[in-house]
């Protein structure tokens, strides 16, 4: 293998996968999501559903989940792994809870009981009001690594709903060291953040869980078939993040030469159109910065004109 790491990125689709994406690892998200979800939600066994969804006719979007799940009571668990920032990133996770709470509508007599859904987002990037704040800002700011979110009264704060629930990890401002680690769930974030960067497992992740991770995650145990997998996966991050960072980086400096600030539609644009000159395909751009592939589309051809 070409890559130096002992463990698997987490942040590739194939590493998210093989971690928390199989019955055999089941056991691996249920700790996960127990240490992440609010402490009334305690998991013991965790069935897999299909991750393909469409909607009730032929015109209707189709969604696919990274994970897909439901526990003993028949509440539904979607993950989500984010590499890069969407434009509608709040929506787009709205969109796909809707699935599971349609599919418990029942035919003839219903009383319209619905079960919880819960959507966990585990995030390579940063959102908020500022779509381009930094890390730095972030942190400076002590923006919380983790946003719960449920429908709520605004007049009195109280909850309005409950079984409904959006959880949203932002893994780059997860910035504490081994010797901070207090919780399972910043044992967690811990390893999201640092597994590939690891050669011996930490002293500070003594829990039996972390056994398993460990020993699923060490690249020298897959075989041969996993091996091409894994470096097709990891390539195909490595190439979006770096083709991303560096076309953010030539907005910037474009705007910083032109002497003036860019508006983030101005700002989006010029890096759709960096991305578009590195050869990356309309559709990948368009599931990586969060803008339509009529947008791309357009954008592309004004380049040809």
């Amino acid at each position: 293998m070409s890559t130096k790491e002992k463990y698997l990125n987490p942040f590739t689709d194939f590493g998210f996968k093989k971690l928390f994406g199989s019955e055999v690892n089941a056991d691996i998200l249920i700790n996960f999501l127990n240490a992440i979800l609010p402490k009334e939600v305690q998991i013991t066994h965790l069935t897999y559903l299909k991750t393909e969804h469409i909607g009730h006719s032929e015109i209707d979007r189709k969604v696919v989940y990274d994970v897909y799940c439901e526990n003993e009571k028949g509440e539904k668990f979607i993950v989500e792994l984010q590499k890069a920032r969407q434009k509608y990133f709040k929506e787009r996770t709205i969109f796909y809870s809707t699935f599971p709470i349609q599919e418990q509508a029942i035919r003839g007599d219903w009383n319209f009981d619905l079960k919880a859904v819960y959507t966990v987002s585990i995030l390579d990037f940063l959102i908020g009001n500022n779509s381009y704040a930094t890390k730095k800002q972030e942190i400076k700011e002590n923006k919380s690594v983790k946003k719960t979110a449920k429908l709520m009264d605004i007049e009195t704060n109280e909850i309005f709903y409950d079984k409904l629930t959006y959880v949203q990890i932002h893994i780059p401002l997860f910035v504490k060291e081994e010797g901070e680690l207090e919780t399972i769930e910043d044992k967690w974030f811990y390893i999201i953040r640092n597994l590939q960067r690891f050669q011996n497992r930490p002293a500070a992740l003594e829990e039996h869980i972390f056994d398993k991770v460990f020993e699923t995650a060490e690249i020298a145990m897959f075989d041969k078939q996993e091996r091409m997998a894994y470096e097709d996966s990891l390539k195909n991050y490595r190439d979006i993040k770096n083709v991303i960072d560096t076309a953010k980086e030539e907005a910037e400096k474009k705007g910083k030469k032109e002497g003036k600030k860019e508006g983030k539609q101005e700002k989006a644009i010029e890096i759709t159109k960096n991305l578009l000159r590195s050869g990356l395909s309309e559709k990948m751009i368009a599931e990586n910065t969060g803008l339509s592939i009529e947008e791309v589309q357009r954008i592309a051809k004004s380049l040809n004109t």
